[in-house]
């Protein structure tokens, strides 16, 4: 690891094992995904005065109405996709890049979309310090999915709509899974969707609060 990545005090590497040993609490059980977190410096991926809250479990904010989500939600949306055993992985919503710096660390390759530019481009430049070169950044409507590189072993949504996006569901690939938090602004679900040989499924997993999935870019 870069000596930049280490961080110090409240961004130190005894700080992040205290965040994985309360992920370990809360239910997360997969130590793949306890070792992303352990090893993905969360503190280059937020505004420098927000640092020293960086290994917090809570979702701190990144500007244009955004945020960097919560570590559990985090580690529980992609503990929850590793069952399917995921190759290629489309995320919707980069935001900051962490959650897709997560990803990559445990997939062949992340496609991620994100519909404000400005975002984007510091995303770019954060996996291009880190030396990330399995990410793959597309400013766009996120809803549209990313057809050139469809199928996808899996598909995350890191934002709440009240409806799946008919793209999304077509660009999953057989016994793939996609993860979306669905409701309206004030009540959310944490639902997975596979696709099977003839149907969809889907399964509910619990209640969470997720920034709007939005049409258009900016």
């Amino acid at each position: 690891m870069k000596a930049f990545d280490q961080g110090i005090g409240m961004t130190s590497q005894r700080t992040r094992d205290r965040l994985v040993e309360r992920l370990r609490s809360e239910g997360i059980r997969d130590a793949r995904v306890l070792e992303a977190i352990r090893s993905t410096p969360r503190h280059l991926f937020v505004d420098e005065a927000l640092a020293s809250r960086a290994y917090e479990d809570t979702a701190l904010p990144i500007g244009y109405g955004q945020t960097i989500s919560q570590p559990y939600i985090v580690a529980r949306m992609t503990e929850q996709l590793l069952q399917v055993a995921p190759r290629t992985v489309l995320e919707v919503g980069t935001g900051s890049g962490y959650q897709a710096a997560i990803l990559a660390r445990l997939v062949d390759k992340v496609y991620s979309t994100e519909r404000i530019e400005a975002l984007a481009t510091l995303a770019r430049q954060r996996f291009r310090k880190l030396g990330y070169r399995n990410i793959r950044v597309q400013h766009s409507d996120g809803s549209w999915g990313w057809p050139q590189f469809a199928p996808f072993d899996g598909i995350m949504v890191t934002a709440g709509g009240e409806e799946i996006p008919q793209a999304l569901l077509e660009q999953l690939a057989p016994g793939g899974q996609l993860i979306m938090p669905l409701g309206d602004r004030n009540r959310q679900t944490l639902v997975t969707v596979t696709r099977t040989p003839s149907a969809y499924e889907r399964v509910d997993l619990e209640p969470v609060i997720f920034v709007p999935l939005i049409g258009g870019t900016g």
